[in-house]
């Protein structure tokens, strides 16, 4: 069975790398009928974050990556790592290291004289005299110092290091506290993981912690490192490029189900599908088919996505979403009418919630520039006629294509372009040259507020002294 997990630090939120990453590693698990862990590796105590800890897993809850058991927490288990830390004391694997800062910095600065890597040099390893006084010891682990340490990457191939590139690091603090590396392969194998998938920024990690699971005689996973997600000039992500907090995604109005998607593709691919619900990918991904090379992140790849999905999401959940955007339309008569309009012309939940505002909120100002091209020469005229002939029409008007029967006839019988009309009636309906169709809006609003709606762009233009006059602030508002 493939057991998984995914191992984050709660100093900071929970960024799309690491998202990726959570979902490549609950996807080898669930694709194989297996587990999936969550870990929290929190043994750096001075730098823990309960805020931060709480957006990691409120990040999980949105995107339904659900995990199996309950979730670890490595500062619990201190005790567990200290009982395995006398082991290996105990076995001869292990030794204090009683090497003060000052006799390390100045081995470091020899070193680089030399123009070698700074590294410990081991004289600790077979100590057995007296320790020196007032130096509370490391414990270092004994790295192998001849050989290969080698391993199969699923992602990379063979990784083959010289033993000695692996120096006797540390495996406790002198405060007793445990190091990451030490901790986190003990937790890999107590945790009965077959598999750990991770960034590629962990590869240098990984020879260490195999140093760990040899000295405890524990069984490998297997390892894949997968490539960093650049941006789209090939540099590291930055925040300002998407490297940013998971949850402010769904401030900015994206799905959870746009933002796996497009995740899942920045790594991994299967022939030239673009589009995978989440039971298409824990059907279809296999770990080993990640890519070798790094992915660009594209945001209008992202926003293509979250647009298909708002597309295809019901109506209803769409109701639900809207709301943490402000905009309440349960129980709207035309609820249907409303988001078929909208959604075709909205890329997030936040540009959805503007259009429905657009139509459901009459306009509180018209747009300078839509005002002074719509309102002029014979608009009043067009606008009058038009309401008259939808007035006519009262017992007909229900839906989109009643209200696009008048527009046609309207435009037939004056024998004018449809520009005539449809310009000053969008500006009247909506403030501005923008929107949805003038059928769709009308349907939705209604006879009564179209009616109003025109009448009061009408009042306005009449206050109107001279085209000049209409230039005269940016931004005109409604009298």
């Amino acid at each position: 069975m493939t057991v998984t997990r995914f191992a984050p630090s709660p100093t900071g939120y929970l960024h799309i790398g690491g998202l990726r990453t959570a979902l490549f590693s609950w996807l080898a698990a669930k694709n194989k009928g297996g587990m999936f862990h969550l870990r929290i590796e929190d043994t750096d105590l001075s730098r823990n974050s309960d805020e931060a800890l709480a957006a990691i897993i409120e990040a999980f809850e949105w995107v339904g990556l659900d995990y199996d058991g309950e979730a670890v927490y490595q500062s619990k288990r201190f005790d567990l790592y200290g009982e395995y830390i006398d082991r290996l004391l105990a076995e001869g694997k292990a030794y204090r290291c009683y090497m003060s800062k000052e006799e390390l910095d100045a081995l470091r600065e020899e070193q680089m004289a030399r123009k070698e890597r700074p590294r410990y040099d081991g004289r600790y390893r077979d100590f057995d005299g007296t320790p020196p006084e007032g130096v509370e010891p490391v414990i270092r682990i004994k790295a192998p110092q001849s050989g290969m340490i080698e391993f199969d990457d699923g992602v990379k191939g063979k990784i083959s290091i010289a033993a000695t590139e692996v120096d006797d690091f540390i495996i406790a603090r002198s405060d007793g506290t445990p190091t990451y590396n030490f901790v986190v392969a003990i937790d890999d194998a107590l945790m009965g993981l077959t598999d750990v998938i991770r960034g590629d920024d962990h590869l240098y990690n990984t020879p260490k912690q195999i140093v760990v699971y040899e000295a405890l005689g524990f069984t490998l996973p297997r390892f894949y490192h997968v490539a960093m997600i650049n941006n789209e000039e090939g540099k590291k992500l930055s925040k300002r490029d998407g490297a940013t907090d998971v949850m402010d995604y769904k401030k900015q109005g994206f799905l959870p189900e746009a933002l796996l998607n497009f995740l899942v593709r920045l790594g991994w691919s299967h022939g030239d599908q673009e589009i995978f619900s989440l039971e298409e990918m824990v059907k279809l991904f296999d770990p080993n088919n990640l890519n070798k090379s790094a992915s660009s992140y594209n945001l209008d790849k992202l926003l293509w996505l979250n647009a298909h999905y708002i597309k295809n999401t019901p109506h209803a959940k769409l109701a639900e979403l809207l709301h943490d955007f402000g905009v309440d339309i349960h129980g709207h008569d035309k609820l249907e009418i409303l988001l078929d309009a909208t959604t075709q012309r909205a890329k997030t939940i936040a540009e959805l919630a503007a259009q429905v505002r657009l139509i459901i909120e009459r306009p509180a100002a018209f747009n300078e520039k839509s005002a002074k091209k719509a309102f002029k020469g014979d608009a009043v005229q067009m606008l009058e006629g038009f309401a008259a002939m939808l007035q006519g029409w009262e017992k007909e008007l229900h839906l989109p294509c009643d209200y696009h029967a008048v527009l046609e006839k309207f435009v037939a019988d004056n024998e004018i372009g449809f520009g005539k009309i449809g310009q000053p009636l969008r500006v009247s309906l909506l403030g501005d040259m923008t929107g949805s169709g003038l059928d769709e809006i009308m349907a939705i609003i209604g006879l009564g507020e179209t009616l109003e709606r025109i009448a009061k762009a009408v009042e306005y233009i009449g206050t109107l002294g001279s085209e000049s006059e209409v230039a005269v602030e940016q931004i005109i508002e409604v009298k």
